[in-house]
């Protein structure tokens, strides 16, 4: 339901703070949109009427269209390491169903397309966007790290890549099943296999 004018500041004056009202029916706008008219079709001037407010609100608090649909698709980075350390082989499956989960919503699944092919275009934006992960990515090293010296993980292995190949194998099986997920697509199946390549890889290592 589009919100009223009379509810929103449409004009806040010079330094005024950032209205929390706003941002949520700008940001709920922007993701109900997404998943109706998807991301080619969405425009900062729907967006604008659909949250009853203006399209300077929208430019005062982002950039532009892709920095605000990222924002509205992942409104919090995913916090996938919980649990306590001391088992990489858990800390990876977690890993790989949180991708699971925030990639496949509704709102994730109509963003991805457009929002890649932009952030490619726009390294500023790329760099802006990427950032609201840091502390995901800093807490993937620090598991790493803390399984290297448990020895449970090889010293040379890059805790960035693992986050590449997580995200990277979530994305691609999205990719290769456009559409809604049928029951068992990425399911706890493909998290267990997915988990088991990762962590065990695909050779056979033969005892001598």
């Amino acid at each position: 339901m589009k919100a009223g004018s009379s509810s929103l500041d449409k004009t806040p004056g010079a330094g005024r703070p950032r209205d929390p009202r706003i941002d949520a029916a700008i940001l709920a706008a922007t993701a109900d949109l997404l998943v109706e008219i998807g991301y080619a079709n969405l425009t900062m001037a729907a967006v604008a009427e659909r949250a009853g407010t203006t399209k300077t609100a929208l430019y005062r608090r982002w950039s532009g269209k892709a920095e605000l649909v990222h924002e509205a698709a992942f409104p919090a980075a995913p916090t996938a390491l919980a649990a306590p350390a001391g088992d990489i082989a858990a800390d990876v499956r977690a890993m790989i169903a949180a991708a699971r989960d925030v990639f496949t919503t509704p709102v994730v699944r109509a963003a991805l397309p457009g929002l890649i092919a932009d952030m490619a275009d726009d390294p500023d934006l790329n760099t802006r966007v990427m950032g609201r992960f840091t502390e995901v990515f800093a807490a993937v090293r620090e598991r790493v790290a803390d399984a290297v010296a448990r020895g449970e993980v090889h010293a040379d292995i890059d805790p960035d890549r693992l986050v590449e190949v997580i995200g990277g194998a979530t994305l691609l099986r999205i990719l290769l099943a456009p559409g809604p997920f049928g029951d068992g697509e990425l399911g706890d199946d493909w998290v267990d296999q997915t988990t088991a390549i990762v962590v065990h890889g695909v050779v056979h290592q033969v005892r001598r």
